[in-house]
This record gives C-alpha cells, structure tokens and sequence, in this order.
C-alpha cells in the first residue's frame, strides 16, 4: 500500500482528533509536535508494511528497555544529531569557531565537590591501571583566558564502571568526579585513574539493538566535560583517546575532530595536554544547562582541595 494512504480524509480527522487540534485547550505547540510524530509512525507502519505484532513487539521492547533510554538515544544516532543540528543553527547564525560540542552521555551526577589546584578526581584504589593527567586552559574566542571558570569532569575506572552506577558497588560516591574552580588565568590541572572503554550492559535493550542491526555496543575511552563561566556558553563535550581501538568508531557517535588528544604515554602513566574555547552567551539560558533530567548525590561532607 501507497503511503498516500495516510492522507485520507478519515486519517487525517483521527490525526486532528488525537492531537486535539481542534480543543480550544492544552499547549498549540505540543499538538502540532504530537501530530506530526503520530503521522510519522502511521507513515512509517504503511511504508515498511508493519504488522500488529511487530508493532505491540517494538512497544514491549521500549517499556523493557525504558532504563536505558539514556544508552538507546546516543546508541540510534538521535543525541549526535542534535549537536548536528545545534552546530547547523549556529551556523545559520553566523557563528562557529570553539571546542566541538558532543554527547553528553546518560552518566553525570550532579553534586561533586567543588576543588581547586591540580585536582585529584579519584579517591578509590584502581589496581592494574594507569595514571592520567590532564592540563590546559579555557579560552574565550579571542584567545582569552576564562577565569572563574567551572570544570565539571567525569569518567570511568579501568573496569569501565562509573561512581553512583556502579553494579559492583565498588565505588565510593564521586570517585572520578569533580567540578574544578579555575583562577584567573583559566588553566585547569588534573590526574585520576586512567579510565577504559566500555561496552553496553551485555544482553540489555541496548545491546539487543545494536546486534539486530549488526553493530557493536562499544565506547573508546574518554573523559566527560561541563564549562560553565558567566558571559559564556556552557559547554557539552568530552574527549576520546585517539589512541584507542573504537576512537573512530563510537557506538555512540561521540567522536569528532578535534576531540581526539592521543595521551603521550611514558610507564604506567598517560599526559594529555587540551585547550578549550568557549562561545560567548547572548542570553542568560546559554549560561545554562539543558533541562536533561540527571542523577543526583548528596554532597560530601567537605569539599577536597589538592
């Protein structure tokens, strides 16, 4: 069947009806929004011949996998493509230049201790694995440097396992996690333990999907980043270590050029020297953060400075 079968009279009324087009209540923008999605999959069930079971099947596999939306929605492509098409806004705009903007990832935890110096991120013991240290400067777009800047910084340990998500409970909170105050001179220092790439959880949603589309669930090893100052855009972005065997190819989608430091490596220790340039804000919401629901921990008791 055509899928000009979705523009009968009688489909498009359901469509109306659904999205409560004509109900002088409710939010216009979120009807047309329901609308166009609800079109889309009708389109989508006539185009690839879609039958009831396949539809309820796709419905269960979403309500199992629920818990892993935050893995699913990089893992599809959808959250790379937001930073695409945020990248072709400002484009449009007239602006470019700055570190590359990327995924975030489903695994920040809000509430790390504030430090400042070269910061220690780890507190637990990481047998086996290397020593990392990393250092640069945050730069506005004339080359300035930002001070009072706030680093937010996050990775895994040498298992792959972050702090608060842990399943061996290993973890103390915010192992591997740390929002660092920068001086005036806008450099930023810091060593934990290496971390290591990772897979999705084995046999989970997002594991299931990737092999039914015949890829694999895996993440190069990489370091997570949040910069806030005022008069600047708050920056989404990590690095993935160029030397690793998935840099060029994410499961996530979270490489791009110019995130790609190869650490020099010298014994059991990895040195990655990186500069950062933010965007100035033109309003305050570019201070911000996005409204993406994140975990939260309670604070430790006091804040480590090292």
């Amino acid at each position: 069947m055509d899928v000009s079968f979705i523009k009968a009279p009688q489909i498009q009324q359901l469509l109306d009806r659904a999205a409560g087009m004509n109900e002088s209540g409710g939010n216009p923008r979120l009807k047309a929004i329901m609308r166009d999605l609800t079109e889309s999959v009708m389109e989508l069930i006539v185009k690839h011949d879609i039958s009831e079971s396949e539809f309820w099947l796709a419905v269960k596999y979403l309500a199992d996998g629920a818990g892993e939306f935050g893995l699913i929605v990089p893992g599809t492509g959808i959250e790379h493509f937001l930073d695409l098409y945020m990248d072709a806004k400002d484009a449009e705009d007239g602006l470019s230049g700055g570190t590359p903007r990327t995924i975030e990832g489903p695994l920040y935890v809000a509430g790390a201790p504030l430090v400042e110096g070269n910061v220690n991120l780890s507190t637990d013991p990481d047998e086996g694995g290397q020593m990392l240290h990393m250092n640069g400067t945050v730069k506005g777009p004339d080359g300035e440097p930002v001070g009072n800047a706030i680093v937010h910084v996050w990775h895994a340990n040498s298992k792959g396992w972050y702090s608060h998500f842990d399943p061996t409970g290993e973890q103390t909170p915010f192992n591997n996690r740390r929002r660092i105050k920068l001086g005036p001179d806008g450099r930023y220092a810091f060593h934990s333990n290496q971390p290591s790439g990772y897979s999705v959880p084995p046999q989970g949603a997002t594991d299931m999907l990737m092999q039914a589309l015949g890829r694999h669930g895996n993440r190069p090893a990489h370091v997570h980043f949040f910069i806030e100052a005022p008069g600047y855009r708050t920056l989404t972005t990590q690095i993935n270590f160029g030397d690793d065997p998935f840099a060029a190819d994410d499961f996530a989608f979270g490489t791009r050029e110019g995130l790609l430091p190869v650490p020099i490596r010298q014994g059991d220790t990895a040195s990655i020297q990186f500069d950062f340039q933010l965007q100035r804000a033109h309003n305050a919401g570019e201070e911000g953060f996005s409204s993406r629901a994140r975990a939260e921990a309670a604070p430790l008791p006091e804040a480590e400075t090292v």
